[in-house]
């Protein structure tokens, strides 16, 4: 098991290019089973996460074609069905959240599909009902052998239906796209997710044959079509990493300039770290931020203390809730921080709290953070990583803490983040690698 030691308190200084999108390269990965053509993908991020489902779909009978670094061609010409009923794949399959969006294309093509009980961050419970209701409602049938944890799924033929999710689940809301749109007739799809990694996989699909209309809102309207076709597609900077160096640079009073943003499909991720009192720039499709020595959270216009929460796009992403916590540590001024969609998300603040933090967990969803304003550093620790946004909250912590910090646990870090201690080493931090 690895681990980092942070020499923290240093200012850095230098550009950022942020990683492909780890939440969308999962979805477009799964994508690629619905073709028998040849399927071009780049800026696909080099992670533990991406690179296990890429060697899910070999073990599947994918053949894949590295171009160059992140560049790969992929072709799923011929499935082996029979390997997912294996212990190999069990194992595969259940280490990965991500290998739950292999079914809607695989029953789309197939008539069937398997998963076990997908893995993932233990951020609290993430059920999968959403996706075997819209299933459900295309036509499949499912069984759940509750003694191994496995699903199996068939239909002869799917066929288009109205649905309505329960949740606006985005690999849900994937999945049952994927079924769709080879399904027999139209499918009106209302309470779809539609974050940009959404919209992408659309933009996808169709270049690929498929019919999706209503693409970047939650109605969406699919028309079944026979087969799809190969496609060339490039996946969009990871809107997290963004929010992640934007906080970096807020807490080590650091001027970064973070490239080719995307600044379009960042939605109010922006905004929100300017309520922090973050000052940020866009300068063509990058963002720039200066060295700041304080910074002040905003209130509401009433006076009272600010509420970020998470919601579904385009409200603010879960994933960035652990970074806004942490730049909260050292703002003036106080926050709530109310992490609605996952009850265990919050529970690292033990960790800040050690650090010097001022924060009161008021319940597994709710954290108010008082700002220490910078009248007193966060002192360096050794801690552990319980999942990946929270072990890069913990990294900035580190950075701009007193002294030595140790964060163990860091294959957790590494699942969603492609060489993040050389990448941050370049622009002046000291993070050392230990195994």
């Amino acid at each position: 098991m690895a681990s980092f030691e942070i020499y923290g308190g240093k200012k850095l200084k230098g550009e950022l290019t942020p990683q492909g999108a780890k939440n969308e390269a999962l979805q477009i990965l799964c994508a690629v089973l619905m073709t028998p053509e040849k399927v071009t993908i780049s800026n696909i991020p080099d992670i533990v996460d991406v690179n296990k489902l890429i060697g899910l779909l070999q073990a599947m009978g994918v053949k894949v074609e590295k171009v160059e670094k992140g560049t790969y061609v992929f072709q799923a010409k011929e499935i082996d069905l029979e390997y997912m009923e294996t212990e190999d794949f069990k194992k595969r399959a259940s280490s990965l959240r991500g290998s739950i969006m292999i079914v809607g294309p695989l029953l789309a093509r197939y008539g069937k599909g398997f998963i076990p009980k997908p893995g993932g961050d233990k951020i609290g419970r993430r059920r999968l009902d959403t996706h075997f209701e819209g299933f459900a409602l295309l036509g499949a049938k499912f069984n759940y052998d509750a003694g191994e944890y496995f699903y199996s799924i068939e239909a002869k033929k799917l066929k288009g239906a109205y649905i309505h999710l329960d949740e606006a689940s985005v690999t849900g809301t994937a999945n049952i796209i994927m079924g769709a749109v080879l399904a027999e007739g139209k499918t009106d799809f209302y309470n779809a997710a539609c974050e940009p990694y959404i919209q992408q996989l659309c933009k996808m699909l169709n270049s690929m044959g498929a019919k999706i209309t209503g693409v970047g809102s939650n109605f969406l309207h699919i028309e079944g079509v026979k087969q799809l076709k190969g496609c060339y597609h490039r996946v969009l900077p990871d809107m997290i990493e963004i929010g992640s160096f934007i906080g970096l640079a807020a807490m080590t009073q650091s001027e970064i300039t973070i490239k080719d943003v995307s600044y379009d499909n960042l939605g109010i991720i922006p905004n929100v770290f300017k309520r922090m009192g973050i000052k940020l720039e866009r300068r063509g499709d990058d963002i720039f931020v200066p060295a700041q020595e304080n910074y002040e959270i905003d209130t509401f216009i009433d006076g009272s203390i600010l509420t970020i929460y998470d919601a579904p796009w385009p409200g603010f992403t879960p994933d960035l809730l652990s970074i806004i916590l942490v730049v909260a540590t050292q703002a003036k001024g106080s926050v709530l921080i109310h992490q609605k969609m996952f009850e265990s998300r919050l529970f690292f603040t033990d960790k800040l709290i050690d650090m010097g933090a001022q924060i009161i967990l008021c319940d597994p969803h709710r954290a108010t953070v008082i700002g220490l304003n910078r009248e007193s550093a966060l002192r360096g620790i050794s801690m552990t990583s319980p999942d990946i946004r929270a072990g890069v909250s913990l990294l900035i912590a580190a950075l701009s803490a007193e002294g030595k910090s140790t964060i163990h646990n860091i294959e957790q870090i590494d699942r969603g983040y492609q060489d993040i201690e050389y990448r941050l080493n370049n622009i002046g931090a000291d993070i050392r690698r230990i195994n």
